[in-house]
């Protein structure tokens, strides 16, 4: 399906969309994990509808030189931080590793900013063992995703679904060994952005980010939480 012959009007529209979709598959006692920004409204009102108790992985991409947008590879929180690599793109890109690593270096600075900014001193949910939907607001290359399933695994999430509401169909086929189930509104054939799909696609701030979440989290019982989610070694891929 081409992108121009569909559209959520926002992100929230697109929250409650999928919202219907994973209610219908009775999932037992789910966590809802967003990677902010993007992903944060559709989670909430995934775990709004699900009545799910509601986190975050923070995962940062490492863009190519001179092309922000276009992933070497990603990294995830963590006290030993997780880096997934793409060494094609990596290559393909001209970067030398030192190049990579600088920039690894300069966004694990930028994760422990939004840690600090979007969670605080908030306990994290624990996945293991548990039901996990791991939300974004859509997939281009999809390295920042690959990063956060890895990172799960390695906390011995019991099920893993990703939600998405919009990724190429190639990525999608890329991602059908790492999780359970893909749960994707509009695999697409003809991509050529998330933000197409879209009829409001607004950088969301760290403002609206944060009062979206302390929203969704005043209205949630306490959940049992892990101090923190223990990520830690490295792969390429």
């Amino acid at each position: 399906m081409d992108h121009r012959d569909v559209s959520f009007s926002s992100r929230v529209d697109a929250g409650r969309q999928l919202a219907d979709r994973l209610a219908a598959m009775g999932l037992e006692n789910p966590l809802v994990f967003a990677l902010p920004r993007g992903g944060v409204p559709v989670a909430v009102e995934i775990a709004r509808r699900l009545e799910a108790p509601l986190d975050l992985i923070l995962v940062r991409k490492i863009g190519a030189p001179g092309y922000p947008e276009l992933a070497m590879g990603a990294i995830v929180e963590g006290n030993d931080s997780q880096v997934v690599i793409n060494e094609d793109v990596r290559r393909m890109s001209g970067a030398e590793l030192s190049y990579f690593e600088r920039a690894c270096a300069d966004e694990r600075s930028e994760l422990e900013r939004r840690r600090k900014c979007y969670i605080g001193e908030r306990p994290r949910l624990a996945p293991s063992g548990r039901t996990v939907i791991v939300v974004d607001d859509g997939l281009a290359t999809g390295a920042t995703i690959k990063a956060a399933l890895s990172a799960l695994k390695r906390n011995r999430a019991g099920r893993i679904v990703v939600a998405l509401p919009v990724a190429p169909t190639r990525v999608l086929e890329d991602l059908g060994g790492q999780a359970d189930d893909i749960v994707c509104l509009h695999p697409a054939s003809a991509f050529r952005g998330v933000g197409g799909f879209y009829r409001d696609f607004h950088q969301l701030s760290d403002e609206e980010t944060v009062s979206l979440l302390r929203d969704c989290w005043a209205e949630q019982e306490p959940e049992t939480a892990a101090p923190d989610v223990p990520i830690s070694g490295s792969r390429r891929g």
